[in-house]
C-alpha cells in the first residue's frame, strides 16, 4: 500500500475454521477451510455471497473504475475478425461486429466474399439469455460441406459437439456429450470424426477428479453410444491427439501423460473397407520413448513431417519414412529437413504447396520463414516487429498462406502470402472500429536471477510518460512450456493508456526459449520461477522504473500460483497482488477435475520427494498470521472446472485471517463463469476494470487521458 493511502480497515466476514489436521509424509498439515472445497454446500454459498457483498461495494467506489471500465469495454467490444481459413474452396472466419457477447462464424465462396458478402453459419449468442454459452471449437470437413462445432456453458471445459450443414445452415441429428480437450478431427471423406470422450459419469460434480477418457470415432448419423474406440490410455493420466493425413493414408496419434510436453508418436494406416475408412490397429512406431516433444506437421504419401525436440531442445524439422519400418516393429527412419538454430526456437511449422512456413521465436517474438520441401530457404516475409503469430493458416496443396500477427501495442493485423511470390506480403482489411490509444513504446530488459541467469522482460509505457518511478503492473506465467509473447490484451492496453507501466516477464518454466528453459522451472526447480519474478521486480525498483509502493503483480491460472508464491515470500516487494483463477493449494490440487494432469510440471503431493518441495512454496500454506501482506484482489469463477474455485476461496479466507497490515484482502467470485474461456466481452471488461482500478488505487496511480 502506498504510504499516503489511508482507508478504513475492512471488517471481514466471520468464517468457520474447522479442526481439520492430517498427517502427510510425517508432517501435520492443518486445513481449516477444507469445507470450502464443496462449491454447492450451503456454507460455501454463504461464504461466496458474503465475500462478494464485501468486495462489490469496495470495487464500485474506486475512483478509477468508471473510466477504466469505459476503456476496457471499448477495447473488448470493438469489431474484431480472426484469421480466415479455407476448406473445399470455401472460406471461413470467426468475427464479431463488436456488440455481441460471443463471436460468430461466417463463410463465403471466396476470400473477398468474407468482406463483401459473408454468410452467417453459427451464432452462439442465441443459445443462452446471459451470453455464457460459447463456441469453443469449429472444425470444417475437408470438402467444406460440414461443420463440427463444440459449445460450452458458463465457462466449463465440458463440451457438446454438434454437426451443421454449411450450405443449409441446419444442424444434423448428431449430438455428442462428455467431450473435452480435443477438437473434432475429420476423416478425409467427411464420413465421421474423432474426439476425446469421457464416460457418462465423468465430472458429475464440479470438483470431482476425472477418470480416464478415450479417443473415439463417431460415424455421422450413427448412435453416439456406438462410437468406435480408437485409443484407450494405459492409465488415467494419458491423452492422445489425433491427426489425419489429407490424402487419407494415415492416422497419427501423439500421446502424452497429462500436460507433459514430451510425447509418443504412432502412425496407423487408414484402409478403405466396404467404402469407408477403417483404422488399422497395427501401429508404425515413430517415437516409442517418452523423452522429447514432437508435433505432427504434415505428410507427403508415406513421409511424415515432425517438428521435434529430439537432439534439438530448440526444435528442428524432420521427415520420417513410414513405408517399411514399423511393419516388423522397427522404429521409422528420420531425415533432418531444417536443423536447430543456435538462438531461435522453432515453435510451429505449417505445410503449403511445395513449401513449409516456419515460425521462429527470437527473444520471445516471432519471425516467419518460408522454405521449400527440402528445407532450402525461400524468404523471410517482412512482418512488423516485434509480433507474435495469432495464426498461420495453410493447406498442404495450396500456395496461399493466411496469417495474423499481434503485438503488445496493436490488435491482430491480417495478411495474405503466396508461396509463389514469397516476398509479397499483402495486408488484408481489418474489421475497423479501432479504439484510439496514445503512442506507446516497448523496451526489452533483463534481470539477473538467483543463479546468475539473465531473465528477459518487456517494459511498456506511454511515450509521453515522464521519466522516473511510476505505478507498474508486473505480469508473468512461467509454466507448462507456454510462452508469453507480444500479443494484444485489452487489460494491458488499458493500463498503459491510463498511465501505468506494464512489464511482461519471460520466466523459466515457460516456452519462450526451448525445452531447456522450460525444464529449468519444473517440479523440484519450480522455486526458480518465483526467484526469476522476484529478480525482475527487484531490478525494476533498482533501475528506477518503479518502487515497491507502486508495484502490482498479476497472473492467471499457473500465473495465479506465481502471484501467490511471490506475495507470500516477499510481501514487502509489492503494493498490490492480483492472483486470478490461481492454483494456490499445492497439496490438494491433484484431487480435483483435471488437476492430476499437472503433476508433470509440479510433481505429486503423494510422492514424498515432491511433497516437501510443494509444501515449501504452496501459497496457502506459506501464509503466516501476523504478517502484513499487500493489498490483494483474488478473482475466480464459481463454475471453474479446471482450477476449481476452492483454491481461491481457501487462500482468500486464510489470507484475511492472517493479514496484520491495513491493506484490504478481497475475493471477487464471478457467477456462471469458469476458467476464462468463453466469458462474455462485457463481463470480461468488468473483471479487468475491477482489477486495474484496484491496482491503480494501491499503487498511487493518477489516471491520464487514454487518448
Amino acid at each position: 500500500m502506498t504510504a499516503d493511502l489511508v482507508e478504513p480497515r475492512l471488517r471481514y466476514p466471520e468464517v468457520d475454521r474447522d479442526d481439520v489436521v492430517e498427517s502427510r509424509h510425517g508432517v501435520e498439515v492443518a486445513d481449516p477451510y477444507r469445507w470450502l472445497e464443496d462449491p454447492d454446500a450451503p456454507r460455501t454459498r454463504a461464504f461466496v455471497a458474503a465475500q462478494n457483498a464485501l468486495s462489490r461495494p469496495y470495487l464500485d467506489e474506486l475512483p478509477a473504475r468508471a473510466p477504466l471500465l469505459a476503456l476496457t469495454t471499448a477495447l473488448l467490444t470493438a469489431p474484431r475478425r480472426g484469421v480466415p481459413w479455407e476448406r473445399g474452396g470455401r472460406y471461413f472466419v470467426v468475427a464479431n461486429p463488436g456488440e455481441l457477447d460471443q463471436d460468430q462464424l461466417f463463410w463465403a465462396d471466396d476470400l473477398d466474399g468474407l468482406l463483401t458478402a459473408p454468410r452467417l453459419l453459427l451464432d452462439p449468442n442465441g443459445l443462452s439469455a446471459d451470453g455464457t454459452v460459447a463456441m469453443t471449437a469449429a472444425r470444417v470437413s475437408p470438402d467444406g460441406a460440414l461443420l463440427a462445432y463444440a459449445v460450452s456453458e458458463a465457462g466449463s471445459d465440458w463440451r457438446t459437439i454438434r454437426v451443421r450443414d454449411v450450405g443449409s445452415g441446419q444442424d444434423r441429428p448428431d449430438e455428442l456429450h462428455h467431450a473435452k480437450w480435443i477438437d473434432p478431427t475429420w476423416l478425409p471423406d467427411a464420413s465421421g470424426f474423432l474426439f476425446w470422450r469421457y464416460p457418462d459419469t465423468a465430472g458429475g460434480e464440479l470438483t470431482e477428479a476425472m477418470g480416464a477418457g478415450e479417443l473415439v470415432l463417431h460415424r455421422l448419423a450413427a448412435d453416439p453410444a456406438a462410437a468406435e474406440v480408437i485409443w484407450t490410455p494405459p492409465d488415467r493420466d494419458w491423452m492422445a491427439d489425433p491427426w489425419v493425413a489429407p490424402d487419407g493414408r494415415w492416422l497419427v496419434l501423439t500421446a502424452s501423460p497429462g500436460t507433459d510436453s514430451r510425447t509418443l508418436v504412432a502412425a496407423h494406416r487408414l484402409r478403405v473397407i466396404v467404402g469407408r475408412p477403417v483404422v488399422d490397429p497395427v501401429a508404425v512406431p515413430v517415437v516409442a520413448e517418452l523423452a522429447d516433444a514432437h508435433h505432427v506437421v504434415g505428410s507427403d504419401g508415406d513421409t511424415l513431417y515432425l517438428r521435434t525436440e529430439r537432439d534439438a531442445p530448440r526444435g528442428r524439422l524432420v521427415a520420417v519414412d513410414l513405408s517399411g519400418p514399423g511393419a516388423n516393429g522397427r522404429a521409422a527412419s528420420w531425415v533432418e529437413v531444417v536443423a536447430q538454430h543456435d538462438d531461435d526456437v522453432l515453435v510451429e511449422v505449417r505445410p503449403a504447396r511445395g513449401a513449409f512456413a516456419l515460425v521462429w521465436s527470437t527473444d520471445a517474438a516471432h519471425r516467419l520463414e518460408l522454405v521449400d520441401r527440402s528445407g532450402a530457404h525461400l524468404a523471410w516475409p517482412a512482418l512488423p516487429s516485434p509480433v507474435s503469430m495469432a495464426a498461420v493458416n495453410t493447406r498442404a496443396g495450396s500456395a496461399e498462406i493466411l496469417l495474423g500477427v499481434s503485438s503488445f501495442l496493436r490488435r491482430t493485423r491480417l495478411f495474405r502470402l503466396d508461396v509463389d511470390a514469397p516476398g509479397e506480403l499483402r495486408p488484408r482489411p481489418g474489421p475497423g472500429g479501432e479504439v484510439p490509444l496514445p503512442a506507446m513504446r516497448a523496451d526489452r530488459r533483463r534481470a539477473v536471477s538467483t543463479d546468475g541467469v539473465a531473465v528477459p522482460m518487456t517494459v511498456l509505457r506511454r511515450a509521453d510518460l515522464p521519466a522516473g518511478p511510476a505505478p507498474t503492473l508486473l505480469y508473468g506465467y512461467g509454466g507448462f512450456d507456454i510462452p508469453l509473447l507480444p500479443a494484444f490484451s485489452a487489460m494491458f492496453a488499458a493500463w498503459v493508456a491510463a498511465g501505468g507501466v506494464l512489464v511482461v516477464a519471460n520466466l523459466r518454466g515457460g516456452g519462450e526459449f526451448g525445452a531447456t528453459w522450460h525444464e529449468a522451472g519444473m517440479r523440484h526447480r519450480k522455486q526458480q520461477v518465483f526467484d526469476d519474478l522476484i529478480a525482475c521486480a527487484e531490478s525494476l525498483v533498482a533501475t528506477g522504473v518503479t518502487t515497491p509502493a507502486q508495484l502490482a503483480v498479476h497472473g492467471r491460472s499457473n500465473g495465479g500460483l506465481l502471484v501467490g508464491a511471490v506475495m507470500t515470500q516477499r510481501p514487502d516487494l509489492f503494493a498490490a497482488a492480483l492472483p486470478t483463477v490461481g492454483v494456490l493449494d499445492m497439496l490438494r490440487f491433484h484431487l480435483f477435475t483435471i488437476g492430476w494432469a499437472w503433476t508433470s510440471d509440479y510433481g505429486s503431493p503423494d510422492d514424498p520427494d515432491d511433497f516437501g518441495v510443494l509444501l515449501a512454496y504452496s501459497p496457502l500454506h506459506r501464509l503466516a498470521p501476523g504478517t502484513a501482506y499487500p493489498a490483494t484482489l483474488i478473482c475466480t469463477g464459481d463454475h471453474d472446472d479446471r482450477v476449481v474455485p476452492a483454491h481461491s476461496l481457501k487462500f482468500g479466507a486464510h489470507l484475511q485471517f492472517c493479514q496484520a497490515g491495513p491493506a484490504p484482502v478481497l475475493l471477487r467470485v464471478d457467477t456462471r463463469a469458469g476458467h476464462g474461456m468463453g466469458k462474455p466481452a462485457r463481463a470480461l471488461a468488468l473483471e479487468y476494470a475491477d482489477q486495474l482500478a484496484f491496482a491503480a488505487r494501491h499503487t498511487g496511480m493518477t489516471l491520464r487521458d487514454p487518448e
